[in-house]
């Protein structure tokens, strides 16, 4: 039993090595985190990195955001994960390089001052076009400054002095010459896509220029007859712009709706349905469109596969009509859409590829002919059948005839089956507030299946070719799940839309000869002397210069007269998608071969920037410009649910920073799975800040345990105690682990990883064992000196490890121990872990020890719940193992190791157990003799040493 101890204990407090630290706990980091940021901007961290000589280059392209507004969730999410692959291998020893960037021209920007001249009463066509470029230029320069002090805030390290920007002299030039490779190399032509139209302004609108109004359409429900496996049945189509019916090319069908073979019933009197009529309907519609044909029963015969639709052709409902004149007599395709679905309909849809995306692209896949029926002013050209002169949109932006015409034109035929009205949303300009029409027109395409001659060909002749044989031989995607993506887009993609109607952009830099046909070998001017003129001029003056009255003559000379000069603007995906040119090949800072090692943006970017880079680049320099792709998922709020404005559950990457500060985002990016959608909200950040607290509690024990540790203090591993030998095994296990997942960008694996060492292997196990030896053991104790040598090979380890993640907080920590004014971690690179500190033998049997100790610490957990004692030192346990085990135990100091006062080792036995580890029971005694005034523990020899009350140990140190 415990005897009680003397009434006048003395005060050894001040003779114990508590741990002493100035680095407070309670972190403060919206307020301290500013002064990291001026301590990096006065020092030049970022060019300092740079001068360190002798390391491998490596380098990730940033695709660029858009300058037009503050940052917004995703941003942060996106530009994190870059700076902690950035961070990551600079501190692995490269040259990490990361140049910011922006993407500044497009409709965007250009609305942004349109709307500004409308609420001056101003009229933009009456503006001067470089003028009104210049208002954009400035427009986004003005965005650019703002976002790159919330990037930097997000302490997102880069060369925030020399971003590049797609808006640049030089930047301008290179992506015309770039437009202009691929006018020399053949894939450059002239031909046709429906666009948003305004027939009352005869003119193709943008999607920024479109609003959406409630409007009351025409709907019709359609017979394509036809031979589906042997029977005579009619696909049956709906449509809500009955005036496209002429231009129909196909129907389509979705490979994944299940379908049936319906038989007509009874009908009712004045129904357009017959009875004994064969449908093939989507089953999750027949209902719907029987009710809609008032058809009042009908009979389900069969399944219809969607692979009986294969080679089917169905006759156009116009076909052999009267006075049709042969228009309508060609066969119509079934084929497979991707975005045929069954939530609306009939299961398939009527494809007109001159007025709808989805049609367009389904034409240009299967080569299905484009129509010109209808003309700028929306009427029908005047010598079609039928409808010829007819209008959809009159001038006035009132309902023209076309869509009467077509429906009773449908009756006639037997096409119809159905017909009604549905008031839904649907797009008007906003100049005119008129309905629109989709309506091909000229535009200027890369072909991307066109032959190449350009002396590139190691990954194929075309850019289809490049782009397919460079994602499977050149390009490692992280998730690998990208791959297919990407690779399935550009097999199946068609070719490159270049231009654009707009003013802010860089220009289609070509000539068209007047009077020639886009199909005439001479309709483009290809002369490389003029080509340099024009990178030269942009060079010196920006594409403004394009504009400029004479420069056509400038640059043509005397053939002037004889070329139309284009006046197009080019995608902004050109812009963004040639970024490899003028960033990775002309910097400095940019690499030898022009290729980047990572480019990493979000999911949709398979379809944006990673597919435009790869197709430009394909089409320029013969293969991707990338080794490594990275995707990201998008941010969602706590429910899962899409983030809106308008639902209210926005989450903004200011607000966080001034509540939790940026590492706490930070350390959110880091614990979340990046490849797939994010969640954030409060509860999640308050987890988060949870997390972020037990790992400041780590560093700041490691800060206060290390005070006033020297070089004279240090052991060599091999006159170590066991347990600060296996310590070393996990450092070097965890270095491997570490620098493994931060090369392969698997930050939620180095997080777990480290979050896992540092709560269970440090402060449940090795801390909590050594703080008594730490604490109390003399200054020269080859045990405490062996412990504070490891806490300070931890320490190196642990801060640069955590430095590409928690940026502020890691450099607070080092500073607090190595105070300097030109001092920062991030100048570090992470220490090399010997490979002889690995020791799997000695590691197994920590593992062993370590399982024995949780029963024990386990029993006394009861022991502490019942009150019978209130810590472990009041204990002295029996343990009872078998033989074999008992040797391991015996081997370590396993009192010191359980924290008891004692502990006594026997042979197998009865006792307390834990169910995972088998073959130890643990016997509860209490621990005999006094409580050692200095170190707690309680121990027979207390009381008979020269210091009262202390035990041999503290006697002698004392």
């Amino acid at each position: 039993m415990t005897t009680p101890a003397p009434t006048a204990t003395p005060d050894y407090r001040d003779t114990v090595f508590l741990p002493e630290t100035d680095f407070p706990m309670r972190a403060g980091l919206p307020q301290r985190e500013p002064e990291w940021l001026a301590h990096w901007e006065k020092i030049g961290i970022y060019d300092r990195l740079r001068e360190k000589a002798g390391r491998a280059p490596f380098t990730l392209h940033d695709g660029p955001p858009y300058a037009n507004g503050h940052l917004h969730i995703g941003h942060a999410l996106n530009k994190t994960i870059k700076d902690m692959i950035v961070r990551s291998h600079q501190m692995m020893g490269f040259d990490a390089r990361y140049v910011p960037g922006w993407d500044c021209h497009g409709l965007p920007i250009e609305w942004k001052i349109e709307e500004q001249y409308r609420a001056k009463g101003l009229d933009k066509d009456a503006v001067d076009i470089v003028d009104f470029r210049q208002e954009c230029r400035a427009f986004a320069k003005g965005w650019v400054d703002i976002q790159r002090d919330e990037f930097k805030r997000l302490g997102i390290t880069g060369n925030w002095a020399d971003p590049y920007l797609t808006m640049d002299f030089h930047a301008e030039a290179v992506i015309a010459d770039e437009f202009m490779k691929f006018l020399m190399n053949g894939t450059l032509y002239q031909g046709s896509k429906p666009v948003m139209w305004s027939p009352v302004e005869k003119t193709a609108l943008a999607e920024a220029e479109v609003e959406y109004h409630d409007h009351t359409s025409h709907t019709i429900w359609v017979r394509f007859r036809g031979t589906v496996s042997g029977e005579d049945v009619s696909v049956v189509i709906w449509t809500t712009t009955p005036w496209t019916i002429p231009q129909n090319r196909a129907v389509a069908f979705g490979p994944g709706i299940g379908y049936g073979l319906y038989r007509v019933g009874e009908v009712a009197e004045n129904a357009l349905a017959k009875p004994g009529e064969m449908l093939v309907l989507a089953d999750g519609l027949a209902e719907g469109v029987m009710a809609q044909g008032k058809v009042a029963a009908f009979e389900r015969v069969r399944d219809v596969a969607a692979s009986e639709f294969e080679d089917v052709i169905l006759a156009h409902p116009y076909r052999g009509i009267e006075g049709g004149n042969g228009e309508w007599d060609y066969d119509v395709p079934m084929l497979p859409g991707d975005h045929v679905t069954d939530e609306a309909g009939t299961g398939f849809v009527h494809t007109a590829p001159s007025h709808g995306d989805d049609d367009y692209q389904l034409g240009l896949k299967f080569g299905l002919p484009m129509t010109y029926n209808v003309t700028e002013d929306s009427s029908y050209r005047a010598d079609l059948p039928l409808f010829g002169g007819q209008h959809i949109i009159t001038a006035e932006g009132k309902e023209g005839p076309a869509n009467v015409s077509n429906i009773k034109a449908l009756a006639a035929s037997g096409g119809l089956l159905a017909k009604g009205k549905v008031k839904h949303s649907y797009p008007h300009s906003w100049r005119s507030k008129a309905p629109l029409i989709f309506r091909n027109t000229p535009q200027w395409f890369a072909g991307i299946d066109r032959p190449l001659d350009d002396g590139m060909g190691e990954y194929g002749d075309t850019i289809r070719k490049r782009a397919l044989a460079s994602i499977e031989r050149l390009v490692k995607f992280t998730p690998v799940s990208g791959r297919n993506r990407l690779h399935s887009m550009m097999e199946a993609r068609p070719d490159w839309v270049l231009s654009r109607q707009r003013a802010w952009g860089v220009p289609l830099t070509c000539f068209t000869k007047v009077g020639a046909k886009p199909d005439d070998a001479d309709f483009l001017l290809r002369d490389a002397e003029v080509n340099a003129k024009i990178v030269a001029a942009f060079e010196a003056e920006g594409a403004d210069v394009w504009y400029k009255d004479g420069f056509k003559q400038q640059v043509l000379g005397d053939r002037a007269d004889d070329y139309n000069q284009v006046f197009d603007v080019l995608d902004v995906w050109f812009d963004s998608g040639s970024t490899h040119a003028f960033v990775l090949r002309d910097r400095a800072d940019g690499t030898a071969d022009g290729i980047a090692d990572v480019y990493l943006e979000g999911t949709d970017q398979h379809r944006g920037w990673f597919h435009s880079s790869l197709l430009q680049a394909c089409g320029t320099t013969g293969r991707a410009p990338y080794r490594n792709v990275v995707t990201h998922g998008f941010t969602l709020d706590e429910k899962g649910m899409k983030m809106s404005k308008s639902l209210g559950n926005t989450v903004v990457p200011e607000q966080i920073v001034k509540e939790y500060g940026a590492d706490i985002l930070r350390l959110w990016v880091a614990q979340a799975d990046y490849t797939a959608d994010q969640r954030i909200g409060k509860e999640i950040l308050k987890g988060t800040a949870d997390s972020y607290r037990r790992l400041r509690n780590t560093l700041r024990f490691l800060l206060g345990a290390l005070k006033g540790f020297d070089e004279a203090e240090r052991v060599e591993p091999a006159d170590m105690p066991e347990l600060e030998r296996w310590v070393l095994h996990r450092l070097a296990e965890m270095d491997a682990e570490v620098r493994a997942g931060y090369k392969a960008f698997d930050f939620q694996g180095v997080f777990q990883k480290l979050f896992t060492f540092c709560t269970t292997d440090l402060s449940a196990v090795y801390f909590d064992i050594r703080k008594d030896a730490l604490y109390c053991d003399g200054p020269d104790s080859l045990r405490r000196r062996s412990a504070r040598t490891v806490l300070d090979l931890i320490f190196h380890r642990l801060v640069t490890w955590l430095a590409p993640v928690l940026v502020f907080t890691t450099e607070d920590v080092w500073l607090s121990r190595f105070p300097g004014d030109a001092s920062s971690v991030h100048l570090l690179d992470m220490p090399e872990t010997p490979a002889a500190w690995l020791d799997e033998a000695l590691a197994a049997k920590w593992q062993t020890i370590r399982a024995a100790r949780r029963v024990v610490t386990a029993a006394l957990e009861v022991q502490r719940t019942a009150k019978v004692i209130g810590a472990s030192l009041e204990a002295a346990p029996v343990v009872r193992v078998a033989d074999d085990l008992r040797g391991v135990l015996a081997s370590v100091d396993f009192a010191e190791i359980c924290i008891t006062s004692g502990l006594v080792l026997e042979g197998a036995g009865e006792g307390f157990t834990l169910p995972d580890v088998p073959g130890v029971a643990v016997e509860f005694r209490e621990a005999e003799g006094h409580k050692c005034a200095r170190c707690w523990q309680i121990l027979p020899d207390v009381g008979t040493h020269q210091h009262p009350e202390t035990c041999a140990r503290c006697d002698s140190v004392l």
